[in-house]
């Protein structure tokens, strides 16, 4: 279902979805709002990347998911294929970027189509490791990037753990 209901409202308004509320959407009502999916012409075509992980189906997650021209990758931590973890910061956070790049590459996207990173570090003593690593890749890219402390990941070998947003060309 396309939902026709004109954008533009007044900031501050809510607006109950289409009409008599037909579509079921709810957004703010900030001017030229757009929801996604609501643009005639707009490819919504939604793909997956999967990570290989036994808990994506019990959990309910992708490693990636493109719809239209965005890519979003998920949380990323730096394990390898035999399910060893690096000690090294930078080894974890090249670990993470491959995996995360790996899968941005399964859903057509480029490293050059990064618009945004973050990273979760579990230690002061990280910071640079990890921004370094990031600077090899993004350097000439540079996307808006976060670093976040934070007091623990899933496993407490991990130091970092990455996620990115990219926009690919049509």
């Amino acid at each position: 279902m396309v939902c026709r209901e004109p954008v533009g409202r007044s900031v501050g308004s809510v607006s109950s979805g289409c009409g008599a509320g037909s579509c079921g959407h709810l957004r703010p009502g900030l001017p030229l709002a757009r929801v996604l999916g609501h643009d005639e012409g707009m490819d919504n075509t939604r793909s997956l990347a999967s990570s290989g992980s036994p808990y994506e189906g019990s959990v309910g997650f992708s490693r990636a998911v493109r719809v239209g021209q965005h890519i979003a990758v998920s949380g990323t931590a730096p394990i390898n294929a035999d399910g060893h973890v690096s000690i090294d910061a930078a080894a974890q956070a090249r670990r993470c970027w491959e995996i995360a790049l790996g899968a941005l590459a399964e859903l057509g996207g480029r490293p050059e189509d990064v618009i945004r990173t973050r990273h979760f570090i579990t230690d002061h003593d990280v910071v640079d490791p990890v921004s370094s690593v990031h600077g090899e890749i993004f350097g000439q890219i540079r996307p808006a990037s976060t670093m976040v402390l934070v007091a623990g990941l899933i496993d407490n070998r991990w130091k970092v753990e990455v996620e990115l947003d990219a926009l690919v060309a049509e």
